[in-house]
């Protein structure tokens, strides 16, 4: 009997023979993430939202918004455009030559200056010139990485640091009385003000710690009580006698002496061991929190403290211990400024430091490495205003708006995303890693 199917080989079946007859399966498309090489990761991720594209993005989209704002900040360039449709040219040439003439000085300030270096090359100038932009930079960063790292620290533990400006004015009153008024050693000197300083940021950081640990009282709630007391405090300290630098009426301490001062790079390089410090501390908050059994604890707290007192770790102990170290390197932070640049007390030796370690935290992602690159960037910003506003007339709080912008774009990663289109990033080696942070 015949049959009206194929005819296959004697002594195979139908199924047999139409395994045989059908086309080879193609093989599956290769999963990416097992077999890919690292540049086939680097390139798949690059255009997707992982951290350091959010970050890089939003400095661009930062850039481009403070264009147009040094633009409309000019009344002459802002001028041509009232013509625009009969000479287009005017308003674009005077923009262009605006905004790349701003941001050219930006980085002159804040790198280097070419001119300095031909400079240097024919003999004409030195090499401390050509380092003198680097060095501001670093010199306004140092200060910045201490209270970011304060900050970036507490945020791990779940704790809200905000009172990084009252530890970090502690720490300018405690290392400027040590540095003036201890008899000591240069080198001795120098350490014996650093620790006072360090001592008098941890003390006001362990009072909002011990408040939250045994009345549960709010740590933002404090710690900005405790800003405007710190402020006070030193405002009243500078006055009192044996503190006010003789001969003077206005608020003005002592200066401190030459051997409790951190030594600079040389000349008028104002750059000083404060950064070397600063990197020192990244690396022991990096290695604190990764390596170390406190640090365990801490990222276990912030993660969840009710499951981590169920565990056994002891939240109100850890609470107090964060705080203590956290209140400690926003007062170096005022120790190197008060010991590496100012010298003396004043109203606003500290500045704003604490404050803008808030900043330099959350654009670092809470992480130390990434915190100390903030800082060097707000460092730059800062350093290449100054020149910028001096040659090209354009007002220093741009920069504070510069700022500003890069944190919003940096705190909304989805508007990055919806404006260039990113890939959602995916959880393989190089994306995971990245996606983890710096």
């Amino acid at each position: 009997m015949t049959t009206d199917g194929p005819v296959g080989a004697p002594g195979k079946d139908a199924d047999e023979t139409a395994a045989e007859t059908a086309p080879a399966a193609t093989p599956a498309a290769k999963e990416p993430g097992s077999d890919d090489s690292f540049m086939a990761h680097f390139l798949h991720n690059l255009w997707s939202a992982n951290t350091v594209t959010v970050t890089v993005l939003s400095i661009v989209l930062a850039t481009i918004v403070g264009a147009v704002l040094i633009v409309v900040s000019d009344p002459d360039v802002l001028h041509t455009f009232s013509y625009f449709t009969a000479r287009p040219s005017d308003a674009l040439t005077a923009s262009w030559d605006l905004i790349s003439g701003a941001y050219a000085d930006l980085f002159k300030g804040a790198i280097v200056d070419p001119a300095t270096v031909s400079a240097w090359a024919d003999g004409s100038g030195t090499w401390r010139q050509v380092f003198f932009p680097i060095s501001e930079t670093l010199t306004y960063a140092a200060p910045l990485a201490f209270t970011g790292l304060s900050v970036a620290i507490a945020f791990r533990g779940g704790l809200f640091n905000i009172g990084g400006q009252g530890q970090a004015v502690l720490g300018t009153i405690i290392a400027a009385l040590a540095g003036f008024a201890l008899p000591l050693p240069p080198v001795l000197h120098l350490i014996a003000a650093l620790l006072a300083g360090l001592i008098g940021g941890a003390v006001w950081g362990f009072i909002p710690g011990i408040l939250k640990a045994r009345t549960g009282a709010h740590e933002v709630i404090v710690s900005i009580m405790l800003n405007y007391t710190a402020t006070l405090f030193l405002g009243w300290l500078i006055l009192q006698k044996g503190v006010q630098q003789p001969g003077r009426s206005d608020a003005i301490s002592k200066t401190v002496d030459g051997s409790a001062q951190l030594p600079s790079f040389g000349g008028e390089l104002r750059a000083n061991l404060g950064i070397v410090l600063a990197v020192l501390a990244t690396i022991g908050v990096a290695w604190l929190l990764n390596r170390s059994a406190f640090g365990f604890e801490l990222r276990a707290v912030g993660a969840n403290s009710h499951a981590a007192r169920t565990a056994g770790i002891s939240v109100a102990k850890t609470y107090t211990l964060l705080m203590v170290v956290a209140g400690g390197l926003a007062g170096l932070g005022g120790a190197t400024q008060v010991l590496g640049t100012a010298y003396a007390l004043t109203p606003q030796v500290a500045g704003n430091i604490g404050f803008d370690g808030l900043l330099v935290a959350l654009l670092g992602r809470n992480r130390p490495w990434g915190t100390l690159g903030a800082a060097l960037l707000f460092g730059a910003l800062r350093a290449g205003g100054n020149r910028m506003q001096s040659y090209t007339g354009i007002s220093l709080e741009l920069v504070t708006v510069l700022q500003a912008l890069i944190v919003i774009f940096i705190a909304a990663p989805a508007l990055v995303k919806a404006i260039f289109r990113l890939r959602a990033a995916r959880s393989a080696r190089l994306g995971a890693s990245i996606a983890k942070g710096w």
